[in-house]
């Protein structure tokens, strides 16, 4: 055998030993999550007659997207162990703040926009200030800012009152949709990166001798993915409306802005020093301090960061609403939020999960409120479903936590 042949095999038994190792230990990331989502979507799917169908897809989309960005900040906070409980009633605030700079203003969209991220960015700095400089807990300083946020919220709004807004770019982002090319076109530059970018990946840690995922898992990983993706950009694709004069179809424009977010958080996540330091210092604070890592920035950084995505989810509420309330934020949102990024496969515990896992709990979430809501199930079932799922992912979470320690 060659001496190239024999250094394949041994990658190849490396990889899959790696691989099989991970899994022994339950160490198997989203795996959980992408088996309950198309668990729950078959058993949906199979009671309910309109639940497939590409209106209602695009509906699961468009009421799942402030959710899911909210959890992509909070992912960034719970990867240091820490918790923001004050995000849904952030991007409240910071929703308000857009919308009455527009509307009573006369502001232009983007500079509101710009206004309320920095707004966001600002709330971040003074909970991470506190965080770390000061000691506190983020519990305490987080359900502080929970209580002080709603109420600088109901000042804005007026307590029973709404701001509206009437922007049509800003309606545009959650009610309107690409053209059926358009989103053809994303996806084939979406995948093309995709696949270039894991080929790029593996390719680099060949050479650096470093174990790689298995080419051909990772291949028919990437396939089922471009199959699903392109899937739903054929049946969004498809004529949606309720009348002829009515015609509804496209991929909704708040996908490619969720890809956008998805794909920076992952590259800073992944790709950067910053990033690495999130790892490090979720992993083991004092071990990151001794190696040089400034904890303190990294976890006011990780708070700027959750709260600036949330002023993103503010604009996403007040486009679908079409207006900010006094409840915008509150409610089930921060709950939700939270729930998607651990039932995802993000650690309470810090040091383990990866941006994607956000929007996977992200639908998983959606599916059970939008799927249970057709059933005709009230609020109550729903939220006892969507805790037990919860329970089970944090369950997982922890068995995952102890395999490793003991292997």
């Amino acid at each position: 055998m060659s001496t190239q042949a024999t250094l394949e095999k041994e990658t190849l038994k490396g990889a899959t030993s790696n691989y099989l190792s991970r899994v022994k230990s339950g160490d198997i990331g989203s795996l959980p999550a992408v088996l309950g989502l198309i668990s729950l979507i078959a058993v949906f799917g199979a009671m309910s007659e309109f639940f497939l169908t590409n209106r209602n897809f695009a509906n699961l989309l468009t009421q799942a997207a402030p959710v899911m960005v909210i959890a992509m900040g909070l992912v960034f906070v719970l990867l240091l162990g820490e918790i923001d409980l004050s995000a849904g009633y952030a991007s409240g605030v910071c929703g308000a703040v857009l919308v009455l700079l527009v509307t009573n203003e006369g502001w232009s969209w983007y500079t509101a926009l710009g206004a309320s991220i920095a707004v966001g960015a600002l709330l971040g700095v003074l909970i991470g200030t506190l965080v770390s400089r000061l000691g506190i807990p983020s519990f305490v300083v987080t359900l502080a800012a929970f209580l002080a946020f709603q109420g600088v919220l109901l000042l804005l709004a007026g307590e029973g009152g709404t701001i509206p807004i009437a922007d049509k770019t800003i309606l545009a982002v959650e009610n309107s949709n690409m053209t059926p090319m358009q989103g053809w076109i994303l996806w084939a530059v979406s995948s093309a990166a995709y696949v270039l970018g894991g080929l790029s990946r593996i390719n680099s840690r060949r050479k650096a001798g470093l174990v790689v995922e298995l080419t051909q898992l990772w291949a028919m990983k990437t396939i089922a993915l471009l199959i699903i993706t392109g899937g739903a950009v054929y049946q969004l694709n498809q004529e949606r409306g309720l009348s002829a004069t009515n015609s509804t179809k496209g991929v909704p424009i708040v996908a490619p802005l969720i890809l956008v977010i998805l794909i920076a958080g992952t590259f800073l996540l992944s790709r950067t020093a910053f990033g690495r330091h999130i790892y490090a210092v979720g992993g083991n604070a004092e071990a990151a301090r001794r190696a040089g890592i400034n904890v303190k920035r990294v976890r006011t950084i990780a708070f700027v960061l959750c709260s600036a995505l949330a002023a993103v989810a503010g604009m996403l509420f007040a486009s679908r609403m079409n207006s900010i309330s006094p409840s915008t934020g509150g409610s089930s949102t921060l709950l939700y939020a939270v729930g998607a990024a651990v039932i995802g496969g993000v650690s309470l515990f810090g040091g383990k999960g990866r941006m994607r896992d956000a929007i996977l709990g992200g639908l998983v979430v959606a599916v059970i409120d939008n799927g249970m809501g057709l059933l005709g199930y009230g609020a109550g079932i729903q939220y006892l479903v969507t805790g037990a799922v919860l329970l089970v992912s944090a369950g997982v979470d922890a068995v995952s936590r102890r395999g490793a320690l003991t292997n």
